[in-house]
């Protein structure tokens, strides 16, 4: 055993013994009863369903034991400098004295599951670790301590994963929040976080969420998803592709317009390989998700107030900071307040080529989103002065959504091309188009193109992308 991980202290080891709950005996009956009574009262046999349950239930008691004594044993200082190896190895020969002084006895598989249960309780986050190394989850969502959902593939499934009860995943929630210096209670019942590895953490504890505390994890892509990745994910076309390509070099402004979880982000950091190496980048996120590949990127994160209410670096601040820093390009993960209005000048003041990310439904939806977001930030002005400044502003809006069979379509890619009168003149250039749906609800569609000329096209030209008038042939045509 590796003694410099293991307190030393007597009573320490004694602690851990009394803190050990003793297993559960099998039931017996005080005294024998007549075989006619036997037979009668003999049970049906238990389902296999009722066994795994109940296997379930026994390997969830003895690591809640083993827990205890692993707290009481474990030299917890001494771990920031051990080795996987060695902690490994220590979890698994203190788990090995508690299960033989306890006479318990498990299966090869169980004790391996077991001690790496363990090792993820002590290092990680318990039971959600394996979710957080599944490559195929997207998003975690825990409804209270036994209902775990995941997201695989745009569809919600429920898990058999399930925390031990309300304060064990209360613990794992604290754990995440203190390692970032955030804290959640009862004064302070709701907190946004980001994982070690990048991943979006958000919290509701009670007695706000009434049913158990609530979790939204959503997982950190490692993998960068280029523009030929979403192409052959049929995200898109070589069409669109080859359009946008020419909208983000010649600098047009662009907004990314979406839903929750329709890929808002994942198309942002496609698009951005199009910009120039040589150009300078500054980032705006409340956490940060964007991966952008060009050489020179200043990324800015901005950060809410603590428990004194002081400290609170807002998106707006870090905008008007940004402003100041030469940026080529300004690009802000997600606008969604006061901050609009400096997004706004930015694109209007020489920062062309800049990005956002909006919540909206279609690009009408979004322009409308946008004026929304000015008059909530207090700023009194004139409808037509707000669309006139929107107008001249924004160049471009990307339509993302996420399709009723969980697949992610570019839906629309519309150009805002003035005004008329008081009112936004836009023109679509290409859309997804819906035909049916098969017997297995996956929608039937394809891309298209309208048949409008883009409204850029000499813009294009100019830059040295001139794109062959056959992209905007809509399919029928072709």
């Amino acid at each position: 055993m590796f003694s410099k991980y293991k307190k030393t202290d007597a009573a320490a080891a004694n602690s851990a013994a009394s803190a050990i709950v003793t297993p559960l005996a099998p039931v017996t009956d005080s005294e024998p009863k007549p075989a006619s009574m036997r037979r009668a009262a003999k049970p049906a046999a238990a389902s296999p369903i009722d066994k795994e349950v109940k296997r379930k239930q026994r390997m969830s008691e003895i690591k809640l034991e083993l827990h205890r004594s692993l707290l009481d044993n474990l030299n917890l200082a001494a771990l920031e400098h051990a080795t996987e190896q060695d902690l490994r190895q220590e979890i698994n020969s203190i788990a090995a004295e508690v299960l033989a002084e306890k006479s318990i006895v498990l299966s090869r598989e169980d004790r391996m599951t077991l001690n790496s249960e363990l090792y993820d309780e002590v290092t990680g986050l318990g039971p959600l670790e394996t979710l957080l190394k599944d490559e195929s989850v997207n998003d975690i969502l825990v409804n209270g301590p036994q209902q775990i959902f995941v997201e695989r593939a745009g569809k919600l499934e429920l898990t058999d994963i399930t925390f031990k009860d309300e304060r064990h995943l209360l613990r794992i929630i604290d754990k995440i929040v203190s390692a970032v210096g955030r804290r959640v209670d009862e004064s302070n019942p709701y907190v946004d976080a980001r994982l070690k590895d990048g991943s979006r953490f958000n919290a509701m504890v009670p007695p706000v969420a009434v049913d158990g505390s609530l979790v939204s994890i959503r997982k950190f892509k490692k993998d960068k998803l280029g523009i030929d990745d979403l192409v052959n994910f049929g995200a898109f076309t070589e069409e669109m592709a080859a359009y946008l390509q020419a909208a983000v070099a010649t600098r047009l402004n662009i907004i990314v317009s979406g839903g929750t979880g329709s890929g808002k982000t994942t198309t942002l950091n496609a698009l951005s390989s199009f910009i120039d190496n040589a150009e300078r980048i500054l980032t705006i996120e409340d956490t940060a998700e964007l991966q952008l590949q060009q050489t020179h990127v200043g990324r800015m994160e901005s950060r809410p107030p603590n428990v004194e209410g002081k400290g609170e670096v807002s998106p707006r601040d870090c905008l008007k900071n940004a402003l100041r820093m030469r940026p080529d390009r300004i690009i802000v993960g997600e606008t969604r307040g006061e901050e609009v209005i400096d997004m706004l000048q930015a694109m209007n003041t020489g920062h062309d080529g800049s990005m956002t990310t909006i919540h909206a439904n279609s690009a009408r939806d979004g322009v409308s989103r946008l004026e929304n977001m000015i008059a909530m930030a207090g700023i009194e002005m004139p409808l037509k002065a707000v669309r006139s400044q929107i107008s001249s502003a924004v160049n471009l809006i990307v339509q993302a959504s996420r399709l009723q069979d969980g697949s992610r379509r570019m839906t629309s890619i519309t150009e805002i091309t003035g005004m008329e009168g008081d009112v936004i003149s836009m023109q679509e250039i290409f859309r997804y188009q819906r035909v049916g749906l098969t017997p297995e609800n996956k929608i039937i569609g394809h891309f298209t193109a309208t048949g409008v000329r883009s409204h850029y096209a000499e813009r294009f030209r100019m830059w040295g992308y001139d794109l062959p008038s056959s992209i905007y042939e809509p399919i029928a045509a072709q």
